[in-house]
């Protein structure tokens, strides 16, 4: 990346603080003042409608789902998909044709997809592992609860009521992505995305029936392009910035090839290719407008936090008394206006120490990387640690996407 390019990616993302306060005093107005005038020449496609992605949904899956849960065929077709899990495994016997069909398309990778850029972006998770996981996992999650429509639609949806359950299926998913097989044949990285496009697609029929979600909606159908594309940015965008902010050492072959797996992960999350960025340059400069016109403080938001930090704590330390760091880290990878959003407390011993001990772990780490087998003995502490986080999560039970038939219980 040239110097220009790594000063857009750590100077613009300071632009946000003032207009994201704008959008916790004010949406619609911020919604008025921050427009959607991002170029879809700019995109993936090279052209497109220019049609605020806000008003934009699925319109293959969503009127689908729809009919598969009015017709009470989700439950039989969970049990058919539970074994569903390579990328190049067939789709099980006996689903309804419409849902194969769809499903089939759905499943394939687009004409632009790169082998060789997936493989290199393989790679660079070998060595780069624990930062994407500490960006995608903690920071991204911080990220998504200080997202006003995100945080509402996962307190209201039915896994909103078991975060431990809610987040194992997400780490599935993310580690299916940052794995070394992704879009192998042997690898789960599409099986993943299809699936959670058909949760998404569920929730945009389920949530508008739920009456806690409608008081306080500001829209009326959730999961729109836009709140896609603004998730999308709280993991690739984000963690790109974070890892330039800490000057880890990544080449321009390495930083294209990880925004190319993240743009056909995107692509087969059901994001139009007119909204999928082309370049960083591009992404950033879309992760500006649309993050500042969607990032705020929500009473569920606070409550998804102190559960998801919670769970850290538990994971980390014996009774959570490891509560104060990860309420440090969380602060200092997201900053204190979105940690003072999401009500995390502020801890005078940690927010002193972390700011300077992360940055030279890095300079260390990065000193050894190099050697000789020392990126294989990372992958394999990392592939270790999201383990026992699944372990941790499911308590020791096997655990797959599954598409919701209903919203969060009473």
């Amino acid at each position: 990346m040239t110097d220009i390019s790594r000063r857009k990616a750590l100077i613009t993302g300071g632009a946000l603080g003032a207009l994201g306060a704008l959008v916790a005093a004010a949406p619609a107005q911020a919604k008025a003042l921050v427009g959607w005038n991002w170029s879809p020449t700019r995109s993936i496609a090279g052209s497109g409608a220019g049609v605020d992605p806000a008003w934009v949904w699925d319109k293959q899956a969503d009127p689908l789902l729809a009919s598969l849960l009015d017709s009470g065929a989700v439950p039989k077709i969970n049990e058919l998909l539970w074994n569903w899990e390579r990328n190049d495994q067939p789709l099980p016997a006996g689903l309804p044709a419409s849902l194969r069909d769809f499903m089939n398309t759905a499943r394939q990778l687009p004409a632009w997809a790169d082998r060789d850029k997936l493989e290199l972006a393989a790679e660079f998770n070998k060595a780069r592992g624990i930062y994407l996981n500490l960006c995608n996992g903690l920071g991204g999650g911080m990220l998504a609860t200080a997202i006003p429509k995100e945080a509402r639609s996962v307190y209201h949806s039915a896994g909103g009521a078991d975060m431990e359950d809610r987040v194992a299926k997400t780490s599935l998913f993310g580690f299916a992505v940052g794995s070394l097989n992704a879009y192998r044949p042997d690898g789960t990285c599409v099986v993943e995305c299809v699936k959670t496009r058909l949760v998404h697609a569920a929730v945009r029929h389920l949530l508008p029936q739920s009456p806690d979600w409608q008081d306080g909606a500001r829209e009326n159908i959730p999961i729109s392009q836009e709140d896609m594309l603004v998730t999308w940015h709280t993991l690739p965008t984000y963690a790109m910035r974070k890892m330039r902010e800490w000057d880890v050492p990544i080449t321009d072959d390495e930083a294209e090839a990880h925004l190319h797996v993240w743009q056909v992960t995107g692509y087969l999350l059901g994001i139009n290719e007119e909204y999928i960025p082309a370049t960083w340059e591009a992404a950033y400069d879309q992760s500006d407008q649309i993050l500042a016109r969607n990032m705020g403080p929500t009473e569920e938001g606070v409550k998804l936090t102190d559960i998801l930090l919670g769970q850290l704590a538990e994971q980390t330390s014996p009774g959570s008394v490891s509560r104060p760091l990860v309420n440090s880290m969380a602060r200092y990878l997201i900053g204190d206006q979105y940690a003072d959003w999401n009500g995390i407390k502020r801890e005078p011993l940690w927010d002193r120490v972390i700011p300077r001990a992360w940055p030279t772990l890095v300079k260390f780490r990065e000193g050894v990387i190099t050697a000789p087998f020392v990126p294989e003995a990372a992958w394999v502490i990392d592939e270790a640690v999201r383990q026992y986080i699944l372990f941790y999560l499911t308590k020791g039970q096997e655990t797959k996407i599954v598409i919701p038939t209903m919203n969060r219980p009473k």
